[in-house]
């Protein structure tokens, strides 16, 4: 087996995030959860692929087309899409963060596990949370 170093050290994951429209998709990343666009491929005068990011973490969003699009639309429901799990700081405050900006969670945010975990989910079905490992006294 081949020694990890410096120079083959793999230091970060940027999921692709397939969606059905890139302007909502944005809306709920960008307006909603304070991502920033970094990088955008603009095709034809349409936005069809960008990274975003928001503090050390990114991702990419690209806009789904002819029968991927199809399917996106038709399966769009809670939970349908992948999940994501953010590890934050502060789970409550992206959660007030993300309410200030009219960003619904499916729940109240809930603690359990030693953890404060807030549930939110994008316009294509991708299931998001946002958690923070907290100090509970042992029984």
């Amino acid at each position: 087996m081949e020694k990890v170093t410096r120079a083959n050290a793999i230091t970060s994951v940027v999921p692709l995030l397939m969606v059905a429209d890139m302007e909502r998709a944005l809306a709920f990343y960008v307006g909603g959860l304070g991502f920033k666009v970094q990088g955008r491929w603009i095709p034809h005068g349409h936005l069809r692929w960008c990274r975003i990011a928001r503090d050390d973490v990114c991702l990419m969003l690209q806009e789904a087309e002819g029968p991927a699009r199809e399917r996106l639309n038709f399966q769009r429901a809670i939970g349908s899409g992948p999940s994501l799990y953010f590890a934050c700081r502060d789970a409550l405050a992206v959660y007030r963060e993300a309410s200030k900006r009219g960003m619904p969670a499916r729940r109240e945010p809930v603690t359990g596990e030693f953890v404060w975990e807030v549930f939110l989910v994008d316009p294509d079905g991708c299931k998001i949370t946002f958690s923070t490992l907290i100090n509970l006294p042992f029984a």
